[in-house]
């Protein structure tokens, strides 16, 4: 078994898949859905260096498309449905998906740019 390095874009994408701080592991990394906490409240580490921007949101909506509207194409039997059954059942289901995605893709994404060593513009 191989040891993941410190500074490890591995490791720093599990903690921020957890929505921890990419440094410690231990710490918050949002103080609200998010919104990234400038400090971490255990270890200190500065996260306001980290640019996330819209990267979270375009790999949301690619997984998305991918994992569940892909698969509702596919199923022929809910074409049977009325259109105003049917419309509002799929925009709920894309939205409570994306919705709920979306804080975990941005914490991975967060720690991805810890673990290279990536910092936003200064």
């Amino acid at each position: 078994m191989t040891a993941i390095a410190k500074g490890s874009g591995v490791l720093g994408f599990t903690r921020g898949l957890k929505r921890r701080c990419p440094n410690c592991g231990e710490g918050h990394l949002f103080a609200g859905y998010l919104a990234v906490r400038p400090v971490c409240e255990v270890c200190g580490h500065d996260n306001s260096v980290y640019r996330a921007d819209d990267g979270p949101a375009y790999f949301t909506i690619l997984i998305i498309g991918h994992l569940v509207v892909a698969p509702i194409l596919c199923m022929t039997f809910l074409w049977a449905l009325p259109m105003t059954v049917l419309v509002p059942l799929l925009l709920s289901v894309v939205a409570a998906a994306t919705l709920s995605l979306l804080p975990i893709v941005k914490g991975g994404f967060i720690g991805v740019q810890w673990g290279m060593g990536g910092v936003g513009a200064q």
